[in-house]
This record gives C-alpha cells, structure tokens and sequence, in this order.
C-alpha cells in the first residue's frame, strides 16, 4: 500500500513501544520465512526515523543471495508489512533490510541522481528518474537536497516518479 504525503500526515505518528511491536511481530513473521525457505539469518530490530527496521543479517552473503535482491526485499517487506498490519491493526511503514540491500540500493540511487545531473549539467532543465517506492523517493529527495538541487515526486502509485530539477 503505498501513501501519499497528505496520507501520511493524517495518521497518528506510532509510539516507540508500538514501532518496537511492529518489529518484534515482523521478525516472528520473518523467522518463520526463513524457517520455510530453510535460509539461516539473524534478525536485528531498530527504531529509525519513526519506522520499525527489521534486518536480515547472514556472515555467510551467499546463504541470503536467494532473497537479497531489490524486487524480492520489496516483496517481502510488503508481506511482512501485511503481517503486521493484521496483528497489529495498525498500518505498518516498516523497513526490510536483506544482507545489506538497502545500503547497496541507496548507493545506486546515488548513481542514479548523479546521471540525472549530469543531465542537467547539459543543459536539460530537469531530469526524470523511474518510478520507485516511496521509501526510494524520500531517499532520492533526500540525496538531491544535499546536492543543492530540487526534487518532486510525480504521478499516481506505481507510476509516482522523481523529477530533479535546479533550484
């Protein structure tokens, strides 16, 4: 389910007890996951920027490769998020992290943004990225206010995209 800002500012802001929930009952889900697929991985539970982040943490990177890809973390982080909305009754902003996949995605998100200056450096007047989620975009957003630039986001769920622009 994804949220528009408007949405978001009408929801009550969870408790740090109740995130601590969301993440307690999310890795009881994803142990059980795990269990299933037969894919050892130690769970590591936070409380960041208001949202429960769950991590799936394995020494050995070849034993969560089967499920450390973008779109399979997206996947399961909608399920868990599911998950945890049905036992909790409340709708869950939870974030997956997999072996390190959302550092690797923010890195190419990097990349991402730099191409699109470097568009700009051309002389576009502004640089449209591919639709992502909306947790991307708010790192996206945040990437290219530290480098002095203007971001909107566009469009209507799967198709919402960034557009980056000079301020």
């Amino acid at each position: 389910m994804t949220t528009t800002p408007e949405q978001d500012t009408l929801r009550p802001t969870a408790t740090v007890e109740q995130l601590e929930q969301e993440g307690d009952v999310a890795a009881d889900y994803l142990e059980g996951l795990l269990d299933i697929a037969d894919i050892d991985g130690d769970l590591a539970l936070d409380v960041r920027s208001g949202r429960a982040y769950v991590s799936v943490e394995n020494d050995d990177d070849a034993a969560l490769s089967l499920i450390s890809e973008p779109d399979t973390v997206q996947a399961l982080q909608e399920l868990t998020r599911i998950a945890v909305q049905t036992k909790t009754g409340r709708f869950s902003r939870l974030i997956l992290d997999v072996g390190g996949s959302r550092d690797a995605r923010q890195q190419q998100l990097q990349k991402l943004v730099d191409r699109a200056i470097a568009r700009l450096d051309e002389g576009v007047s502004q640089a449209s990225l591919p639709a992502m989620s909306s947790y991307e975009r708010k790192l996206v957003h945040d990437i290219v206010s530290e480098r002095g630039l203007v971001s909107e986001s566009y469009g209507d769920g799967a198709d919402r995209h960034t557009v980056i622009r000079r301020a």
